[in-house]
Formats: structure tokens, sequence, C-alpha cells
């Protein structure tokens, strides 16, 4: 799983964001948490997860690109919908997946490493 170091967070847990970070990577439970990934899909845009399905052993977790965390399934979805039109305004189109790999690769050769990579 990878997180993008400057990851959206929801009004409610946005002071958390790094503690909830750490708790999702090292396996710890986070009720009623979801993580917005970049999709699996290539005809969608983003993912929403409940965090306990990433606490199982067998999850798919490899290829997850984290770009968001809030607290409950329609703040998530909110906060998709508030990272899309980000991408839109920035971008002038909704090529999500495209605009945060672009970013990654910019930041990357400019401060080291944007993103981490957890098992």
């Amino acid at each position: 799983m990878v997180w993008d170091r400057e990851f959206y967070a929801g009004e409610g847990v946005a002071r958390k964001k790094w503690k909830i970070k750490w708790k999702i990577s090292h396996n710890a439970g986070q009720l009623g948490v979801y993580v917005i990934t970049l999709s699996s899909n290539p005809k969608n845009l983003l993912d929403i997860i409940p965090s306990w399905e990433l606490m199982q052993k067998y999850y798919p977790k490899a290829g997850l690109v984290v770009v968001g965390v809030d607290k409950g399934y329609e703040n998530a979805m909110e906060l998709a919908g508030r990272i899309v039109m980000d991408v839109y305004r920035k971008t002038g189109d909704f090529h999500v997946r495209e605009y945060f790999l672009k970013r990654q690769e910019g930041k990357h050769s400019r401060k080291g490493s944007v993103w981490e990579s957890y098992s």
C-alpha cells in the first residue's frame, strides 16, 4: 500500500490524519474510517474502502494508492468528490490517476520520496 504524502483528510479527522495513517499501516482497528484510493478499475476514478477490510490478511493491498481518509461513508463520498473536483480545477480534466502519479514524479525529483510504502 502506498500513501500520498499530502493525502486528503475530512474535516472530522484532519487533526488525526497521521495517527489514522499509522494505525491503518500497522493493521490497528479503525471503526468507521474509510480510505479513498485510486481505482483498481481503469473505468472508475476512485475507490472507497472501509479500513477494517484492509486488516484482512489476504486483502490485496499491493498496488493501492491512498489519496484520502475520512470517518463515515457519506463523508468519504463527499471527500472523494472534493478530490475529483480539485483535480478538475487544477488540470481541466478528470484524469485523477494520471494527476496523482505525475504529481508523485514531479515531487520525487525535487524533494526525495513523496510516497511511503507499507506491506
